[in-house]
């Protein structure tokens, strides 16, 4: 780990309140300009005595814009001090996580992982355009069945088109002549450029998507390509259970990934990360942002640097070792809830290294998918999966409940 590691509580407060004295102070500073101020004071008020112990809420009530990326070129300087932690979460994330080369790299820290994905979508669509000059109608999305929403969401906004790819029903995996087919016939209709999707734990499944195999494709068929990968649910889990030599940013053919830091970091809701190699998210430079410092190459444009101080706080207040340990915990829960659907012959799909478990349908009646707040594959009354994710909150206890409900299901059967 090159930048990864733990502070205590003092180290973490101090520097919090480092960076705010290089923020601008909205309270004292004689700042004109900008069309923001500190948190509305008859709500938020700035000399609470709790406060002094709370670092991150101080963070929030100074309201830092993180508008930019910070991670190329010029900032805003009035919020320096708050953007510079968060370049801190972003070569966390992407040297020692995804084992990027320090220095190539850009990113920022987004509003999700849905903005995160369709950021990525809009640096390629435009990279083969400005590279390339592609027409929008040759070039094409390809992604699992399983892939999350934000991917069709992107492909209709950026007008190119999606290539759903089945998967096998038991294993959830993309079979290698099924994407060969769709690639071959995309390309003899005209598409010239692909961005594929490859995903580190699918929303529903946790299943994990093997790059290489689009990479195998890809190039087979020898046409342009690339890669981003959408780790939202499976980037702060995943590396630690499986080793991230696999799927990283070292990979020469990954250029991107997306992590949604208010899952598995239990951040925040509305903080997702974007990471991209160098060279890449000039393609969605504004250059209509003429008053922005350094301009802006984001989807979101402001965005909220107290989200981004949450994210910086978690990350520092584990450090590797204890994360991992947090992770593996939940593992073995996971992997107790597998052995007991084992032994009631309930069937499930579960990747060996993510804390999803998927249940067929037919084991589960609609009562205990309604007491246990069991989430469906689909509302549209042909369901055939039922999951259970466990999270943070989620122990052997609660897990004990639902086994035992469903064993008395099977013995009055």
């Amino acid at each position: 780990m090159q930048y990864w590691k733990k502070y205590s509580p003092e180290e973490l407060a101090s520097k919090i309140d480092n960076a705010l004295k290089h923020n601008v102070d909205f309270s004292h500073d004689i700042s004109l300009g900008y069309p923001a101020s500190k948190l509305d004071g008859n709500v938020f008020y700035d000399n609470a005595p709790f406060l002094k112990d709370a670092p991150l809420l101080r963070a929030y009530v100074a309201n830092p814009n993180h508008i930019g990326c910070h991670t190329l070129g010029e900032s805003e300087h009035a919020f320096s001090g708050t953007h510079e932690l968060e370049k801190e979460v972003l070569n966390v994330l992407a040297v020692d996580f995804f084992n990027c080369k320090p220095g190539n790299f850009d990113g920022y820290i987004a509003t999700g992982g849905t903005e995160a994905n369709i950021q990525a979508l809009w640096v390629y669509r435009n990279h083969f355009v400005n590279n390339h000059d592609a027409k929008f109608s040759e070039i094409a999305i390809v992604a699992s069945e399983d892939t999350h929403y934000s991917i069709p969401k992107g492909s209709n906004l950026l007008g190119i088109d999606y290539i759903i790819t089945p998967v096998d029903f038991e294993t959830r995996m993309i079979q290698k002549e099924v994407l060969f087919d769709l690639i071959k016939t995309a390309k003899s209709e005209g598409k010239k450029y692909f961005i594929a999707v490859s995903n580190m734990a699918t929303t529903m499944f946790g299943s994990v998507d093997d790059p290489n195999l689009f990479v195998d494709v890809l190039q087979e068929l020898d046409v342009d390509f690339k890669i981003h990968i959408d780790a939202a649910f499976g980037g702060f889990i995943y590396p630690f259970s499986k080793g991230n030599d696999e799927i990283g940013l070292n990979n020469p053919h990954i250029s991107s990934i997306t992590i949604d830091a208010h899952k598995m970091l239990q951040a925040p809701y509305g903080t997702g990360v974007f990471i991209c190699k160098k060279g890449l998210i000039q393609n969605v430079l504004t250059k209509e942002a003429q008053y922005v410092n350094g301009m802006d190459l984001t989807l979101s444009g402001s965005r909220s640097g107290a989200n981004a101080m949450a994210v910086w706080m978690i990350l520092f207040s584990y450090g590797p070792h204890t994360w991992f340990e947090k992770i593996s915990v939940i593992l073995m829960r996971t992997q107790w809830l597998c052995d007991q659907l084992d032994m009631l012959r309930i069937g499930y799909y579960r990747h060996s290294k993510m804390n999803i478990v998927t249940m067929k349908s037919d084991g589960i009646p609609h009562e205990i998918e309604e007491e246990y707040d069991l989430v469906p594959e689909t509302h549209d009354g042909n369901n055939k999966w039922y999951k259970v994710v466990i999270m943070d909150h989620v122990e052997v206890n609660h897990l004990e409940k639902l086994i035992d409900a469903l064993k008395e299901l099977k013995a009055n059967q």
